[in-house]
């Protein structure tokens, strides 16, 4: 099959400072059917790659100004995603191999060029671009039939949530994630990196409200040896442990100011100090920074810096309440149901209309979080089939509650308990009663009870033992 049938509106930039050489390369693809274009050298090549999109880059190693090395080197920081094959003289396959590994280079041809291996080259790399292409496609169409990674909604807002979010991942601009707690703010974080060009970095998240004032600086620029009492050997810290990757500064509103401001600095600067160490490390980090606070009011009561805020407001994506989102709890339900269901081995298949009526009115005070809980105390009660109206917790469904008080029977879900019950008494009849929903089943009953299933196994034991006595 000919390559102009197959790729007619491929695009090749050839990077060479040797003139014959590229013209001439250049000529024998457009006499292919493809588009062609030259640069001198590795900064040409860049600015040419930043101005037009094209299907494949071949460069050469050794040129002026900016060599091929630097050059593979800035693509991914300048979100340019393309195929390189790399040209390389005779005697240079040990140094071309290791910049495919290291730098990502698609392919390494040895010069002189033979035109055959070269168009052979040629189509497995648009191809590779083609998929590349065809699968952002596809990651759009999935936004927009109200899932993005582990972020589901169909409704309008979530929708725009889903648009910003593949507009701004590519970038390296700073994210604010802001909504209420349990609206899935880290999930969103996470969709961020993984549509990134740092998929392939790490992902850390570092909570700022569950770190103690002392620990949070050692937290986030590790320390030295010796560095304060306890720092028995050296520890890298957050920015150093997500370098090439994304790192989360979950409930920034909660960060003390005097962190805030040596957290400034490196965002400006790219550089950190351990504590304790006189040297810095250049790091190439990109934060996302996510808060349940109004930081516009933390700034007025001078417990935000405004400095710190602008720079970490490049984009905000503001997640609304799950009570302003109730068209999405269906969809919601059905993707944590598959979630819950990998987690518990259980085979819950759908929810009942009159379960999903309770989901779809409740409020949702704890919001996505809540829901969640919800349903995965109805999955492991329900273990197979549907999920049931009086499988849900009492504050979903207080409706079921009185039901099954009124007439309680043995598969209720609800124990009723006569005025004078001793504490040992009804903890021993609500065991026997979680057992017995779960169908015998002690690993869910200690999921359900909130215990170990040693604990379970050692009250059950206790109980047997006391019924024996008496």
């Amino acid at each position: 099959m000919a390559v102009t049938a197959t790729f007619p509106s491929a695009r090749i930039l050839i990077a060479d400072d040797e003139e014959a050489q590229r013209n001439g390369l250049a000529s024998i693809i457009r006499g292919w059917g493809f588009g062609a274009d030259t640069a001198a050298d590795g900064q040409e090549a860049l600015e040419k790659l930043l101005a037009t999109p094209f299907s494949v880059l071949i460069t050469d190693l050794k040129m002026p100004r900016m060599d091929g090395f630097e050059l593979l080197r800035r693509l991914p920081a300048e979100n340019i995603q393309v195929p390189a094959i790399v040209l390389t003289a005779f005697g240079n396959i040990e140094t071309a191999v290791s910049t495919m590994h290291e730098l990502g280079a698609f392919w390494f041809l040895e010069k002189p060029i033979q035109p055959s291996v070269m168009r052979v080259l040629l189509e497995r790399a648009i191809t590779q671009a083609r998929l590349a292409e065809e699968t952002q496609r596809l990651q759009r169409q999935l936004s927009q039939s109200g899932t993005m990674g582990q972020m589901a909604g169909a409704s309008a807002s979530m929708r725009q949530i889903f648009a910003l979010v593949e507009q701004v991942a590519p970038s390296k601009a700073a994210v604010l994630i802001t909504g209420e707690s349990g609206t899935g703010k880290e999930l969103v974080a996470r969709a961020l990196h993984t549509m990134s060009p740092r998929a392939n970095g790490p992902f850390v998240a570092l909570n700022c409200a569950a770190m103690p004032e002392s620990l949070i600086e050692s937290e986030l620029f590790g320390h030295e040896k010796g560095a304060f009492t306890g720092a028995v050997e050296r520890r890298a810290g957050c920015f150093e442990l997500a370098q090439g990757g994304t790192l989360l500064l979950d409930e920034i509103g909660d960060m003390p100011l005097n962190t805030q401001a040596k957290l400034l600095r490196v965002l400006e600067d790219s550089r950190v100090r351990r504590l304790g160490g006189r040297t810095e490390t250049l790091v190439d980090v990109r934060v996302v920074a996510s808060t349940n606070k109004n930081l516009a009011e933390a700034i007025r009561q001078n417990q935000f810096r405004e400095d710190l805020f602008y720079r970490l407001n490049v984009f905000e994506v503001q997640l609304p309440p799950l009570r302003d989102r109730l068209e999405d709890v269906p969809v919601l339900a059905r993707a944590l149901l598959d979630e819950l269901n990998r987690k518990h081995a259980t085979q819950v298949t759908e929810i009942a209309p009159d379960a999903l009526e309770l989901l779809r009115h409740h409020r949702w005070p704890g919001n996505v979080r809540e829901l969640r809980n919800a349903l995965e105390r109805a999955v492991i009660l329900a273990g197979e089939g549907a999920v049931v109206a009086r499988h849900l917790p009492p504050t979903v469904a207080p409706s079921a509650v009185r039901e099954a008080q009124a007439a309680p029977d043995a598969s209720a879900d609800f124990l009723v308990l006569p005025a004078g019950t001793t504490i040992d008494d009804a903890e021993r009849a609500l065991v026997r009663r979680t057992l017995i929903l779960t169908k015998g089943n002690k690993t869910r009953a200690a999921e359900v009870l909130g215990i170990s299933l040693k604990t379970l196994f050692n009250k059950l034991k206790g109980y047997d033992g006391a019924e024996q006595d008496a």
